[in-house]
This record gives structure tokens, C-alpha cells and sequence, in this order.
């Protein structure tokens, strides 16, 4: 007798959330809609170790999660999409983390999604946005996309500098030259080479002849101290 049940292929998902009850939830209804869940993980490190081990389809990730519950979920769905591209990530969160957001949808713009927790009234809805990121679509909710949107207009071109780099460019506004501002923060010139290179580089400053670069650079200062 020939067996004509058809074998349906299982997206399978590896899951990061460090609530119990939740996770336990999210598992059961992962599993009842058709998905294969390889794993359910309490924290970064043991989700970033399964991704490694089964390799899913789809990584479903919590922002804020062990030790310090800040954004340890959203780096690490940040690495899965550096070491795996092919794997589609939804993050699922009661927080917009926008600057974390932006570089996953930066990163790759399919196969990824941004769902907050409280904003997802129909199990059903879920399951079939899961669909859609896991076949490559993208699905933001609404209040993640304006929340982009606004961080994008108010952006400031100096939020990515490190501490001493804007110690360095504000020296470079008092028109201070690198060995006097190497005196200044008790670096060498080469350090404070370093750090204007990579002032530069952050300001999307290219090369230019003479000092067209530096002028730019303490011009955007002393547009943002304004």
C-alpha cells in the first residue's frame, strides 16, 4: 500500500528569550503552526552557540536579555546576520532599540523583522509574519518604523565619535595642530593621527588636498555645539 501523506518541509528556527513562560509559550506555538524549533535559549551565548550548531532557517530573538538585560538579544541577532546572512531574523521585543534596529535593517533588508511584544494581538498574524521573514520578506511594526524615521531626521553626525575622538575634534575647532593637541591630552602625534583618521572615516570625510577635511570636520563641530 503506498503511502501518500506528503512531507511538508519545517522551517526550522532556533529561539532567544530569557522568560520562561514565554519562551515555553513561543515554543508551543512555533510547534503547532509547522516550524521546527532546534532550540530555545535563555540568554546570547547559548543562542549564538545553537545558530552555530543547526544552522535554522530563522532566528526569532528578544532584545534585552541576560547578563545585564540591556541589548544583549538584538547584538547577537546582529551576529548571526554577519556569520550567516542566509538566516532570516525577526526580533521580538517590548523595546525599539533604534540604533541596533537600524544597523539590522541596514545590514540586510530581507528576511528581516521587528515585532513589538505588546503590539501583536493575533497569534495567527505572527505566524504568518514569521512566514514572510523566513521566505525573505520584511516585516516592521509601524511603531518601529516611525520610530527610525524620527532617529533618522534628528541623527547627529557626531553620535558615532568615541569620547576621545571628540576630545580631539574639539581641539581641532581651537585650532589646535596634532602635536598640540597630543600635548594637550598627553598622547603621542601618532595616536592623535589615528584618531583624526578615524574622525575622517566616521564623518564620511574622503581624501582631500591640503586641509579641506579638517576645516569640514570642525565645521560639523561647531554646527552641532550650535
Amino acid at each position: 500500500m503506498t503511502d501518500e501523506t506528503q512531507t511538508e518541509t519545517r522551517t526550522k528556527v532556533v529561539l532567544a528569550e530569557d522568560s520562561v513562560l514565554l519562551r515555553d509559550g513561543i515554543v508551543r506555538l512555533l510547534e503547532s503552526a509547522g516550524f521546527d524549533v532546534a532550540a530555545a535559549c535563555p540568554d546570547g551565548e547559548t543562542f549564538i552557540a545553537a545558530v552555530d550548531e543547526h544552522r535554522p532557517e530563522l532566528v526569532v530573538v528578544d532584545v534585552r536579555m541576560p547578563p545585564t538585560f540591556t541589548s544583549e538579544g538584538i547584538v547577537a541577532a546582529l551576529q548571526v546576520r554577519e556569520r550567516h546572512p542566509e538566516i532570516a531574523v525577526m526580533v521580538l521585543s517590548q523595546y525599539v532599540e533604534e540604533q541596533y534596529a537600524t544597523e539590522l535593517v541596514a545590514a540586510r533588508s530581507k528576511g528581516v523583522g521587528y515585532l513589538l511584544k505588546d503590539r501583536v494581538a493575533d497569534t495567527s498574524e505572527f505566524i504568518a509574519a514569521l512566514r514572510d521573514v523566513a521566505a525573505g520578506g520584511t516585516v516592521l511594526d509601524p511603531e518601529v518604523v516611525t520610530q527610525l524615521l524620527t532617529r533618522a531626521r534628528h541623527a547627529d553626525p557626531l553620535a558615532s565619535l568615541t569620547p576621545r575622538e571628540r576630545d580631539v575634534l574639539g581641539l581641532m575647532a581651537q585650532g589646535r595642530t596634532n602635536s598640540a593637541i597630543g600635548k594637550e591630552l598627553y598622547v603621542s602625534d601618532g595616536a592623535v593621527e589615528k584618531h583624526v583618521t578615524s574622525i575622517f572615516t566616521k564623518l564620511d570625510l574622503p581624501p582631500a588636498d591640503g586641509d579641506h577635511r579638517r576645516v569640514l570636520a570642525v565645521l560639523r563641530w561647531l554646527d552641532q555645539e550650535d
